[in-house]
């Protein structure tokens, strides 16, 4: 399953609100992982829960972070509030939940939305269908109360899942997408653009920081920036084009030769990537410089070694970011070490990248679709 990417930013100003993450598999990794991830998770039981600093009009979530993969954060929708765990996506702009109308074995496996039991409810005519690379859905569009953390989008448009088809083994309920509301499949209005034309945010902006090998201190935050995430300052990178989360990058290199992107490519921001991904033969190229050897669907490198890899610098709008070994290196279950570089499984007239998770525990990063930019930092 394929997301596309993000972050923005701008003045901290009257709200900002934080929203706890927690990380999972990719839907790609989960379908191929079965049910070992959903036993992790009811091995170690976890209600994400908010604490709210009201002195400072800044709301704070406390996060976990599993298996350094994917991000999942709690949201709320209907009157009274049914509780989901949806996958923030930057690639995609709807908000989709299962319906109880829905009798797919995808559904039953998941928390379905119980539309009887919420006075604020409201069905349309209008029908939606999504087609991700493991698996597909369809539905309706519906409007209720959805809230996110402090945040509530009133009648906001959402799409109800009638059929699953290839995603019963995914860790989550449904799906929260941040993009533009061009992107959007069902048409509705994306609940952050809904927010912030309700005023519910002080500015046209949000922002991740992942943590580092910890299940908790992940966040997403709403409205502005949390300036104790990042050290140094925000470099402003401008998307190519308004309407989807996409930029220029110079290069990518290794002790300065470069290795690919030379004379420019396109990147995604992809917070819905769990690694680094790129054209085939790119790729390869690099899995050589690092020597990670081909195996099943991995390539590893010894573990004793990874200290001593080199970094591999991503180079956009004229700045450096380096990665080190020990970031594009993860281990397996069996606690082998394998490289994050992974062929893209997409085939693009132009050099594509996608920079996921891998790039962004090392730098937060923000979206700011005010300035139709992407922010980067180093993350502390």
């Amino acid at each position: 399953m394929k997301w596309l990417v993000v972050l923005g930013l701008v003045a901290f100003s009257e709200c900002i609100v934080k929203i706890p993450l927690r990380r999972v598999k990719t839907m790609r990794k989960a379908l191929s992982g079965k049910n070992m991830l959903n036993n992790f998770l009811k091995e170690h039981a976890y209600r994400l829960s908010q604490i709210s600093f009201r002195g400072s009009n800044l709301t704070s979530h406390p996060l976990r972070n599993i298996k350094d993969l994917v991000y999942l954060a709690n949201i709320t929708i209907g009157t009274p509030p049914q509780e989901f765990q949806v996958f923030l996506d930057t690639g995609s702009s709807d908000l989709w939940v299962p319906s109880d109308f829905c009798t797919s074995p995808a559904c039953s496996k998941h928390v379905r939305f119980r539309h009887l039991q919420s006075s604020t409810f409201r069905l349309t005519n209008k029908t939606f269908s999504i087609t991700y690379g493991s698996g597909r859905i369809k539905g309706v569009v519906a409007h209720d109360t959805v809230r996110i953390g402090d945040l509530v989008s009133t009648d906001q448009p959402f799409s109800l899942s009638m059929a699953e088809y290839g995603l019963e083994h995914i860790p989550f309920d449904g799906i929260l997408g941040l993009n533009y509301p061009n992107v959007s499949s069902s048409g509705a209005i994306p609940i952050f653009d809904k927010l912030k034309n309700q005023g519910a945010i002080s500015e046209p902006v949000f922002a991740f920081y992942l943590s580092k090998d910890k299940q908790e201190g992940s966040v997403v935050m709403f409205g502005g920036v949390d300036h104790r995430y990042y050290k140094g300052k925000l470099n402003w990178v401008p998307l190519i084009q308004a309407g989807n989360w996409i930029i220029h990058m110079d290069s990518i290199s290794i002790e300065r030769k470069v290795i690919a992107c030379s004379g420019g490519c396109v990147a995604f921001v992809d917070i819905g990537t769990a690694f680094i991904e790129g054209p085939k033969p790119l790729v390869d190229n690099m899995q050589k410089l690092i020597r990670a050897k081909p195996w099943r669907s991995k390539h590893y490198v010894s573990c004793s070694a990874v200290n001593t890899l080199p970094s591999i610098t991503f180079t956009i709008n004229g700045i450096n970011y380096p990665v080190p070994g020990r970031a594009y290196i993860l281990k397996d279950s069996r606690r082998r070490c394998y490289s994050t570089f992974k062929e893209i499984p997409l085939s693009p007239t132009t050099e594509f990248w996608m920079l996921g998770d891998v790039f962004l525990r090392l730098y937060f990063s923000v979206f700011d679709r005010g300035n139709d930019r992407i922010g980067l930092a180093r993350a502390v």
